[in-house]
């Protein structure tokens, strides 16, 4: 794997968030719909792999770590403006969190 140089690092806007919605997406049974919230009334649309092994009700209210500020890529018809960051086990997605009470939209740095 390449290094990535501090400055490019930097680039990434790293964040807690909320998974407040999540759905199905019709034809696809690798990705689901989600509205993550980064506080302070910021939604974003995300696609959130793994649905192979969750259902949306299992995800919604999770918090988590994304990645707010990539280009929006539109995929199976949704623009996903953010990435949750997850470890990957044999495919399947353990979606990074925090330990305690943080407030939502708080940079990971």
């Amino acid at each position: 794997m390449p290094n990535v140089s501090y400055d490019d690092f930097a680039k990434l806007d790293i964040r807690v968030a909320k998974i407040i919605e999540a759905e199905p997406i019709e034809g696809k049974s690798r990705i689901i719909k989600g509205i993550i919230d980064l506080g302070n009334d910021n939604h974003q649309d995300v696609i959130i792999g793994g649905a192979q092994y969750y259902q949306p009700e299992d995800i919604v209210g999770k918090t988590v770590i994304v990645i707010a500020n990539l280009e929006p890529k539109k995929i199976a018809g949704v623009e996903s403006n953010a990435m949750l960051l997850a470890a990957d086990v044999d495919d399947k997605p353990f979606w990074l969190t925090v330990n305690g009470d943080v407030p939502l939209g708080s940079p990971i740095k």
